[in-house]
């Protein structure tokens, strides 16, 4: 258990904490609901840089860590959006479902192309692309943005753009496992048995 993964589970046990927060937030309106909930998200969104430069500066990559890290982005900002998407509430800003069901559906491919991987028992290699970086980094400052309750002018060009880059990104990620997928021996195999497919 290094420390960079005593990081991540901090952050994967701030998820709850934020769960929590933004729903007596909606119901009761009070403000020190919002303010732990921001506090709780910004812990567990800036804990992301601190396990990763960890990691990186002092060898502390490990096979549980590369399961980890991705697992407690995706609970918090998976969390964040569906609860930011409810229109159960008055007292914040709602998140569209079309945003909501871009971060859905892209998450779900890259299970599902994680599992085709694994079934085939071959190595996948995710390249970390600048669009999905970014897209990252624009759902947590839409998040964020709402939350804080800054001018609601520019939250829709906001949503937009961590949405578009959020769909090249899952698009890209799809790309790679194909083409992967394609060099794979099996895949080789399969067609010189079938060529006409």
């Amino acid at each position: 258990m290094t420390t960079a993964n005593k990081i991540t589970i901090g952050r994967i046990l701030m998820v709850p904490v934020f769960i929590v927060q933004v729903i007596y937030y909606a119901n009761t309106g009070n403000e020190y609901f919002r303010a732990i909930a921001i506090l709780a998200f910004a812990l567990a969104a800036s804990g992301d840089a601190v396990d990763g430069y960890i990691a990186r500066h002092y060898n502390q990559r490990s096979q549980l860590g590369a399961v980890l890290d991705p697992l407690a982005d995706k609970l918090l900002l998976v969390s964040a959006v569906i609860l930011l998407s409810l229109a159960n509430h008055s007292h914040l800003s709602h998140l569209p479902i079309w945003f909501v069901i871009i971060i859905l559906s892209r998450d779900a491919l890259l299970v599902l192309g994680l599992g085709l991987f694994h079934y085939m028992a071959t190595a996948v290699k995710v390249r970390p692309r600048v669009s999905g970086k970014m897209a990252t980094v624009l759902q947590m400052a839409t998040v964020l943005w709402i939350l804080l309750k800054w001018p609601p002018r520019a939250l829709p060009w906001l949503i937009v753009a961590a949405g578009t880059l959020t769909a090249l990104s899952g698009a890209l990620y799809v790309y790679d496992g194909v083409r992967q997928l394609s060099a794979h021996p099996s895949s080789a195999a399969a067609a010189e048995q079938n060529p006409l497919r």
